[in-house]
């Protein structure tokens, strides 16, 4: 069926996103476990190849992903590449929520009062 895309940032990035965070959560096995291909990961996602070589340049520009020559891409072995990249997303995921909150007009500690509230739910 494919992924679900917005329109409001472009899909190539939006399927980096996704693959990112699959990377980050180990969705694609180990550091050093080869990744799928371009022609899979354009199948399940939807999307033209093109695009999905796209996503897949800004993985390896990040250090997430490793070409071994004609073998293909490889979940990056590197974990301390790993490690900052997870730290990262958790940073930017708290600043969208702060932000978001900010939006509606909930401060920094209510917030958290929310988010310790629904945890115990």
């Amino acid at each position: 069926m494919g992924w679900q895309f917005n329109s409001k940032e472009p899909v190539f990035l939006q399927i980096a996103d996704r693959l990112r965070l699959g990377i980050l959560r180990g969705d694609y096995g180990s550091p050093d476990t080869q990744f799928p291909t371009v022609r899979a990961l354009a199948e399940a996602s939807g999307a033209n190849p093109n695009t999905v070589q796209r996503a897949l340049a800004v993985l390896e520009e990040e250090g997430l992903l490793c070409t071994k020559g004609t073998v293909g891409r490889f979940v990056t072995d590197n974990t301390q590449t790993l490690q900052t990249a997870a730290e990262s997303a958790r940073r930017e995921a708290v600043r969208k929520w702060l932000a978001e909150a900010k939006e509606l007009g909930i401060s920094a500690k209510t917030l958290i009062q929310y988010i310790q509230e629904e945890e115990t739910t």
